[in-house]
């Protein structure tokens, strides 16, 4: 039987956060027209030895600078800051880095950082649509290796089925876009890539600000180097999403399905309901049914925003939802509050409606402009609650602002 003790009772999406849930200031950002997004990984299989990453940005979609810091003790110190380039003029323009955080194999128990990298001919982040492409290190201080499937036909400039470095191009949506290990020891990459039309052109059938579809990489380990192969993609209906599938999260259910939950938007035809997305696999992720809007586990549809989401699975076996549930149609990306949490039925798949809870919310002295969103979760090794990193952030138009908080989440 599923444990419901997380949450009790749905409440208004207008309340404020579950008074249970602390939170606390984790770093604070250096100064107005520069907000900070730090996350604290875990970089072994047990124990407390970590890693923090802070991200500063001035801009959208554009990392300033990565300062990494380290701790023995679970994150009570950490070392001085470490920096590392996101950004730096190259002979074919301004090469741009995005951070994408470690991740612990719990089969193996090796450690692997991934990023996302491309050179932007005039430094639009727009131009990463034909320039990103996903790398790894195995270790926080391993050589650089970029994800290319397996098979003579793929290099560097066509490391993926449909995939050409200048023409589109393959990245990893955010934070959340976890790995997972299969059953059988692969690694499972959530990622999107930048579909081409009939024209060779990037396809944007609805003329929204991206169009992406969703796609799972799944690594083997050959030695110390991982060798890829890709997933069916899974498309979105442009009929009914604007933005197609984008920054997907996996899970496994209990029958052995994987499960996948995406980003949707109705950016530029705001008429659509906006939700998430759900797509299930039964042959390991390899191939998906066609996407539908997540619901309830009672078939009741909820609003959500175009923004990343996490599922989170426990130790305890339960299967954990964190993102943004709003009271009526959002536009596009907006608002991204309240933020909620809530558990997932590991038998349909489904968001059990009376588990969510708020986490934070906009207050009435924050601005409207206040975004709750691009975050990441962990459990805690000691106190089994969930560690959820995320800034309370303000893209003001005369600078930026945003400190990055600490939230625990007992379950």
């Amino acid at each position: 039987m599923l444990r419901r003790t997380f949450l009790s009772a749905l409440p208004a999406l207008a309340a404020g956060p579950d008074p249970r849930i602390r939170r606390e200031l984790f770093l604070k950002a250096p100064g107005k027209g520069v907000a900070v997004m730090c996350s604290a990984y875990y970089t072994a299989k047990s124990g407390g030895a970590m890693v923090s990453i802070e991200q500063r940005f001035s801009r959208s979609d554009t990392v300033d600078v990565a300062l990494y810091r380290r701790s023995r003790d679970f994150g009570k110190t950490w070392s001085a800051p470490e920096t590392r380039a996101c950004g730096e003029r190259r002979s074919g323009g301004m090469w741009r880095l995005h951070p994408r955080g470690p991740w612990v194999d719990p089969g193996t128990g090796r450690l692997i950082e991934f990023w996302v990298e491309g050179i932007l001919p005039s430094d639009d982040p727009l131009e990463g649509m034909r320039q990103w492409n996903v790398h790894y290190r195995v270790g926080l201080d391993g050589p650089s290796r970029q994800v290319i499937q397996s098979g003579h036909e793929f290099d560097a400039r066509h490391p993926l089925p449909g995939v050409w470095t200048g023409k589109n191009s393959v990245m990893i949506g955010d934070n959340p876009c976890r790995p997972i290990l299969r059953k059988d020891g692969a690694i499972l990459l959530p990622v999107v890539v930048a579909p081409l039309g009939t024209d060779g052109k990037l396809y944007n059938p609805t003329r929204g600000y991206t169009y992406h579809d969703a796609m799972i990489l799944v690594g083997r380990w050959k030695g110390s180097e991982l060798v890829w192969e890709s997933s069916q993609r899974i498309p979105g209906d442009p009929d009914r999403i604007t933005r197609g599938m984008d920054e997907p999260t996996l899970a496994t259910l209990r029958d052995g399905r994987i499960l996948c939950v995406t980003r949707g938007s109705n950016d530029s035809r705001p008429h659509y309901p906006a939700h998430k997305w759900a797509s299930y696999s039964n042959d390991g992720g390899m191939t998906w049914t066609k996407p539908e809007p997540w619901t309830y586990t009672n078939g009741e549809r909820f609003f959500s925003p175009s923004a990343c989401s996490h599922m989170l699975e426990h130790s305890s076996g339960r299967l954990f939802w964190l993102g943004n549930i709003t009271p009526v149609n959002p536009r596009g990306n907006r608002p991204r509050y309240p933020f909620v949490a809530g558990e997932v039925d590991r038998t349909d798949g489904r968001l059990i409606k009376d588990s969510v809870r708020i986490v934070d919310n906009k207050q009435p002295e924050d601005d409207p402009i206040l975004t709750l969103s691009n975050f990441f979760a962990r459990e805690d090794r000691r106190s089994k609650a969930i560690a959820l990193h995320m800034s309370r952030l303000f893209a003001f138009t005369d600078g930026w602002v945003g400190d990055a908080m600490l939230y625990t989440i007992p379950v």
